[in-house]
């Protein structure tokens, strides 16, 4: 896992211990939403994601403040909550933006590029952000 959390952090300007949670709330949102064959697949061929999913998982699931539970509360759960999520780790759209892409590119080298073409399409709304 250190090989994506080291091109995440430089790539995208951020403290290796920030794109380590990040990568890891993104590969768990991606396990909760993402269908299952394709997602479980991703994420078993990227090397220490199982385990960087295991750790940071459930980080920030618990309602997400005021606006993550607005932005529930309406219906915009999703990719919005993660993105919500992720601005609460002090990162910001164009960081949050870039981190997608790095993390989609690597798991596209690891997984290949179908295989995460199906995730990506079977959750709402992140094909923008990818």
């Amino acid at each position: 896992m250190s090989e994506l959390v080291t091109r995440v952090a430089e790539n995208v300007g951020i403290e290796t211990a920030t794109a380590e949670k990040a990568v890891g709330m993104i590969l768990g949102f991606l396990q909760r939403e993402a269908a299952e064959g394709p997602v479980a697949q991703m994420i078993e061929a990227i090397p220490g994601a199982p385990e960087l999913v295991a750790r940071y998982n459930g980080e920030g699931s618990n309602g997400g403040g005021l606006l993550g539970g607005l932005i529930s509360a309406v219906g915009g759960g999703g990719v919005m909550a993660l993105g919500q999520q992720l601005m609460s780790q002090g990162l910001g759209m164009g960081e949050i933006t870039a981190l997608a892409k790095e993390t989609i590119a690597f798991a596209k080298e690891k997984a290949g590029e179908e295989v995460v073409d199906e995730v990506v399409a079977s959750v709402p709304g992140l094909s923008q952000f990818v």
